[in-house]
């Protein structure tokens, strides 16, 4: 395995932040499982390794960032806990609720009214206040800039903190343990934080390895940025089952993904249901559809064309808070063939 980089990094963060922060988390997260399928490596044509983020404390990969960022804060005035802010739709929520919760601070969490109503009891449930906006980003950032404003609190953003994003990154480290063998990691993008922490570290320490990126064709704002060479946003609020990735790459993700992702693949909406029923009826895994979308990404065709000798793939299963009373679609989506 090649040496860390021993220079300062280029980016927001380094090799070296996201290894702080696994020391900073051990014993306070889950290091999960790998698992593998042999139903799923035979439609992929490869073998695919699943880093099963769905059995991480609250249900996803945030609460690796989001206590990583809660680490740093220190008292406000008069010596009082400084309380934590954010906007979410739902993960992030409930990750920097727990972690505000083991801090001991109060968090306030806006989410829209949209939210699926499992992610909004979570949130309640780990002690946060929970504030509800209109469903589009413009109106969750000015809610939540109200409330900072008012609360004197500390925005953790859910993708766009350093923190935030070396927590996330150290997915990556495990990743690299677990699958000593790797030749691709598969990530879904939405805001970017995983990706990119992940992407630090992977080509740091084995930049042989293909790091990928996975989006709905309907939130494709990573795969535009990717072709046009600069940000890209999307032009509204996404239509995506993918709640999740609904978010844009921002201007502090953008370097890493642009200067360390191999490529970006998008998957359409009836893909990203086909491949979450998929890994709920083969691998009775019970994963929300944005963990779908990278499924997706190495069921589909263009995946398949990638050089046979690309063998072992890490897919990241980023969470599984299912709003289970709102799964409509389920009864008229078709199974896969053969399923």
């Amino acid at each position: 395995m090649p040496n860390a980089w021993n220079i300062d990094s280029p980016y927001c963060l380094s090799l070296a932040d996201v290894e702080e922060a696994q020391v900073y988390l051990k014993g306070l997260i889950h290091q999960t499982p790998i698992m593998t399928s042999s139903s799923l490596d035979e439609s992929a044509q490869r073998h695919l390794y699943f880093k099963c983020e769905i059995f991480q404390k609250t249900g996803s990969f945030k609460v690796r960032g989001a206590l990583n960022a809660v680490r740093f804060l220190s008292a406000g005035p008069g010596g009082k806990p400084q309380p934590v802010v954010t906007h979410s739709c739902g993960n992030h929520g409930q990750a920097l609720s727990l972690a505000a919760r083991m801090k001991g601070i109060p968090a306030y969490i806006v989410v829209p009214r949209t939210v699926a109503s499992c992610k909004k009891a979570a949130i309640q449930g780990y002690g946060a206040y929970v504030v509800e906006c209109e469903p589009t980003y413009e109106d969750r950032t000015e809610m939540a800039a109200k409330i900072v404003q008012e609360t004197g609190g500390h925005l953790v953003h859910t993708s766009w903190d350093e923190a935030v994003i070396a927590g996330q990154g150290t997915i990556g480290l495990e990743v690299l343990q677990q699958v000593p063998d790797l030749d691709a990691i598969v990530v879904v993008v939405g805001g970017g934080g995983m990706l990119a922490g992940v992407a630090v570290v992977v080509k740091a320490l084995r930049p042989d390895v293909k790091v990928y990126a996975a989006e709905p064709h309907n939130a494709n704002d990573c795969f535009q940025s990717k072709l046009k060479g600069r940000l890209t946003p999307n032009p509204g609020s996404p239509d995506t089952i993918a709640e999740g990735v609904k978010g844009n790459v921002g201007v502090k993700t953008w370097p890493i993904i642009r200067d360390l992702v191999d490529d970006v693949f998008t998957v359409s909406e009836e893909e990203i249901k086909q491949a979450t029923r998929l890994v709920w009826e083969r691998m009775k895994l019970v994963i929300e559809p944005t963990a779908g979308v990278g499924v997706a990404a190495v069921l589909s065709q263009r995946f398949k064309d990638l050089p046979q000798e690309m063998r072992n793939i890490c897919v990241v299963l980023c969470g599984g808070n299912v709003d289970l009373g709102s799964l409509d679609w389920l009864r008229d989506t078709q199974g896969p063939p053969n399923a």
